[in-house]
């Protein structure tokens, strides 16, 4: 092959690169657009069912004052399985609080998010136990992912203070006393930085956005030595991603163990886009963009049988980071305050 036929090979591989890489472009744009009104497609009136008295119970707003001192909100996709024991250790916690600290109330929604399998009747048959009052469940016509139904959840709890968690109990419930108790001392210090005093009865916790995050970094050597080299690869490059798109500051985006103060969960879930599982790192950019505070959290955790996480699902998560970054540096997706 001459030079000049290497010449016009090498031409038609420049061009078909840009032709390759403008086309990638174009559906980042086109899909980032797609995706701008994202956070305010599910704003309607929300009811949760009520299987004792058969009658729907009206949804309350994340804009409504708190009823409630502490709501857990709870999202399930075919966990029928996994889901019954996670509630029954996290129901036994809450009501030996409650029987030695009479102000203490909580609320625990569960987000059926479309499942197919037993989900919803396991679900009804807690609300059946310890009444509508304690147990919620919010029912999705359809799968979204994990995002959305954390973020309806989350838009529809009547707590003070906010806490989400996986349906498979990975995460010790008692932990959340280590979020909670950070929260509350962070609290202290913003009023005390804003007001000068912190004896103000009128404010409470639920007043000053603050976030906790769970996290599972301390058991990082641990899950390397353990898991496949592929997944190591992906999972140091979605970090190395993530960092890029939030810039530094949490080691762990992605446990599922985070807590908010009403005020903050009204700031961000009102403006969350992404709906699977990128939704935490999306999380973290906002409570930048607010300058929420965010406490990180060493957590016990434990790896349950049944992840529905797979190499596809980085990938996955790889691209929405993509498209969030695009969406807000472009101004596509507008944060309201």
């Amino acid at each position: 092959m001459g030079w000049e036929s290497w010449k016009t090979t090498i031409k038609l591989l420049a061009a078909a690169a840009l032709l390759l890489i403008a086309s990638l472009l174009s559906v980042i744009f086109c899909e980032a657009r797609r995706r701008r009104f994202n956070n305010s497609h599910v704003e309607g009136q929300s009811f949760f069912e009520d299987p004792n008295s058969l009658q729907p119970v009206s949804g309350p707003s994340i804009y409504d004052p708190a009823e409630k001192y502490l709501s857990l909100i709870v999202p399930a996709y075919n966990e029928e399985h996994r889901l019954p024991g996670a509630l029954d250790e996290t129901m036994n916690y809450l009501r030996q609080r409650m029987e030695k600290d009479k102000s203490f109330s909580f609320e625990v929604v569960i987000v059926d998010d479309g499942s197919t399998d037993g989900t919803k009747r396991v679900a009804f048959e807690f609300v059946k136990k310890y009444r509508i009052d304690n147990v919620r469940v919010l029912l999705l016509s359809r799968n979204h992912g994990k995002g959305e139904a954390i973020r309806k959840g989350m838009l529809h709890a009547r707590g003070e203070l906010l806490l989400m968690l996986d349906a498979d109990g990975a995460t010790k419930i008692n932990d959340l006393e280590k979020l909670e108790n950070q929260i509350s001392a962070v609290t202290r210090k913003e009023l005390k930085l804003n007001n000068g005093a912190t004896n103000d009865s009128s404010v409470r916790i639920s007043d000053v956005p603050v976030a906790a995050f769970g996290s599972r970094a301390h058991l990082e050597q641990k899950a390397l030595a353990t898991r496949k080299w592929y997944r190591n690869f992906l999972m140091k490059g979605f970090h190395l991603v993530v960092l890029f798109a939030t810039g530094p500051g949490i080691r762990d985006t992605q446990c599922g163990f985070k807590m908010f103060t009403r005020a903050a969960a009204r700031k961000l879930f009102t403006n969350i886009r992404l709906k699977r599982w990128c939704f935490d790192v999306e999380l973290v950019y906002l409570c930048k963009h607010f300058k929420i505070p965010i406490a990180e959290l060493s957590v016990t955790w434990s790896e349950i049988p049944g992840s529905k996480v797979n190499p596809l699902s980085i990938l996955n998560m790889l691209w929405e980071i993509v498209l969030m970054s695009v969406g807000y540096r472009t101004g596509m997706w507008k944060i309201s305050s």
